[in-house]
C-alpha cells in the first residue's frame, strides 16, 4: 500500500474516533488476532493483551499522541493525566524516563523535580538540593538520581506550570511519581477495561548523561517491555529519544519501533556532542540523514518548526519538503508540540492579548495537518482530535 492509500483510509478512520470522542466515547482500536503464544508460556489471548496487536500502521492518521498525558487539563505525568487523555480519546499517550538511585525507572519529564513534584516542602529532602550540569546546561533543584524509588514515593505531583495553567494546580498532590512498571501494569488493565489495546509513546531522557552514572536507561527499558510482552515490532509502543544512539541500542534490544526526536535545526543531539560527531538536526532531515535515520528507526518526532518555519514575526512560513523527504525513505512523522494557549500559538494565530488564553488552535492545526504529517503530540488531545476530524471532512 502506499502512503497515500494509507493516510485516506486511517483518515476515515479518525473521522468515526473522532465523532465517537466528541459523544463522549473512547476511540477504539482493534486487537490483532492470531498471535502466537509467547516464549515465556503465555496463551495467545494473553500475548495480544500483553501487545501483540496490528502495529504502528493501523493506528488512525493523524495519530493524536497526548503528550505527557492530558497535560494541558491535569498535571503532568500522571495517572490521572493518562487516564484523562485516554477518556478524551487520545491515540498513544507518551511517558518520558529517568531513573532513581536505586535503579527504577519513573515518569518525569526531567530529572529535575522541583517543579513538578512538592520535594521543596519536605525538610528531610533540603540537603539533596544541589547543582548539576546536564547536556551542558546547569540546573539547580532536586534530581530523581539523588532518591531512591520509596523516597520518591513520599512526594506528590503537582502543576508544573502554574502561571499558565492555574486550574491545574486543583489536582496538586493528587498524585505520586508513577514507575514505568505501573504504567505498563495501568496500560493493561486500562486495555481490559475498555476493550483496545493501549498505545505507548515512551522517551528515553538524557541517556548519554545517565549512563555515565551507571544508570543506563535502554537495558533496563528493555526489560520491563519484554516483561510485559511490548518488545515486538506490532507492540502497542513506540520508543524516542534525542538521542539516536539511544534509539540504535534499543533496535538491537528490542524489535519495537524507534522514533528519533528532532531539535532546532542548529542544534546537536547531545550524543553527537559528546561522540565529536559535527552534525546537527539540519543534517539529519537532509534525505541523507533521514535515510541514515531509516537504517534503524521508524519515524522521526521533529519540532513543529522544522515542518514549518516561523518568520522574523512569529508567524507561519512556508512548509518544509520534510514531511514529503521522510515518507519517501519511509519514516512517520509524530512532530510536537500543540497546545491551546496563546503563549504557545504562532503569533497569526494568537486571540488577545492574554497569553494563558486560547487563541485560534484549530487554525493552527488546519495549517500543520494539511502538511501530510502521521500524527502530533498534544497538551489537549480533544482539541487535535477534532482538528483532525476537520481535516478528514474535507477529504
Amino acid at each position: 500500500m502506499t502512503q497515500g492509500e494509507r493516510r485516506t483510509t486511517a483518515r476515515r478512520t479518525v473521522l468515526g474516533a473522532a465523532g465517537a470522542t466528541v459523544l463522549g466515547a473512547s476511540t477504539a482500536l482493534a486487537a490483532g488476532t492470531g498471535a502466537a503464544q509467547a516464549a515465556d508460556g503465555r496463551t495467545a489471548a494473553a500475548d495480544r493483551a500483553h501487545g501483540g496487536g496490528r502495529g504502528y500502521r493501523s493506528l488512525p492518521v493523524p495519530t493524536v499522541i497526548a503528550h505527557r498525558g492530558a497535560s494541558g487539563y491535569r498535571p503532568e505525568h500522571t495517572l490521572g493525566s493518562y487516564r484523562h487523555a485516554l477518556d478524551l480519546g487520545a491515540h498513544v499517550i507518551e511517558q518520558d524516563l529517568v531513573p532513581t538511585k536505586d535503579g527504577h525507572l519513573v515518569c518525569r519529564h526531567e530529572n529535575d523535580i522541583t517543579g513538578t513534584t512538592d520535594v521543596a516542602d519536605h525538610p528531610e529532602f533540603a540537603s539533596r538540593k544541589t547543582t548539576k550540569s546536564v547536556d551542558g546546561t546547569s540546573y539547580t533543584g532536586w534530581f530523581t538520581e539523588d532518591f531512591t524509588l520509596a523516597e520518591l514515593k513520599t512526594l506528590r505531583a503537582k502543576e508544573r506550570i502554574p502561571g499558565t495553567r492555574q486550574k491545574n494546580t486543583l489536582y496538586d498532590g493528587r498524585w505520586t511519581i508513577p514507575t514505568f512498571e505501573e504504567v505498563l501494569r495501568w496500560a493493561e488493565d486500562e486495555g481490559r477495561r475498555r476493550g483496545h489495546e493501549i498505545w505507548l509513546h515512551v522517551e528515553t531522557k538524557h541517556p548519554t548523561y545517565f549512563r555515565s552514572l551507571g544508570l543506563g536507561l535502554e537495558e533496563r527499558l528493555a526489560k520491563l517491555l519484554r516483561r510485559y510482552g511490548r518488545h515486538r515490532a506490532n507492540s502497542p509502543v513506540f520508543l524516542q529519544s534525542f538521542e539516536p544512539s539511544s534509539i540504535q541500542r534499543l533496535s538491537k534490544l528490542v524489535d519495537s519501533p524507534g522514533v528519533v526526536l528532532l531539535s532546532g535545526a542548529a542544534s546537536r543531539p547531545w550524543d553527537f556532542v559528546q561522540a565529536g560527531d559535527p552534525r546537527t538536526v539540519a543534517d539529519l532531515v537532509t534525505p541523507e540523514g533521514l535515510r541514515w535515520i531509516a537504517s534503524y528507526a521508524k519515524g522521526i518526532g521533529p519540532t513543529l518548526d522544522l515542518v514549518i518555519p516561523k518568520d522574523a514575526t512569529g508567524r507561519l512560513g512556508d512548509p518544509t519538503t520534510l514531511v514529503r523527504d521522510a515518507h519517501a525513505e519511509g519514516l512517520i512523522l509524530h512532530p510536537y508540540t500543540h497546545r491551546n494557549e496563546n503563549a504557545f500559538l504562532p503569533v497569526d494565530f494568537r486571540r488577545g492579548t492574554d497569553p494563558t488564553a486560547y487563541g485560534d488552535s484549530f487554525g493552527a492545526l488546519k495549517r500543520y495537518l494539511e502538511t501530510g504529517i502521521d500524527g502530533l503530540f498534544s497538551d489537549n488531545p480533544d482539541t487535535a482530535l477534532l482538528g483532525a476530524a476537520d481535516l478528514t471532512a474535507r477529504d
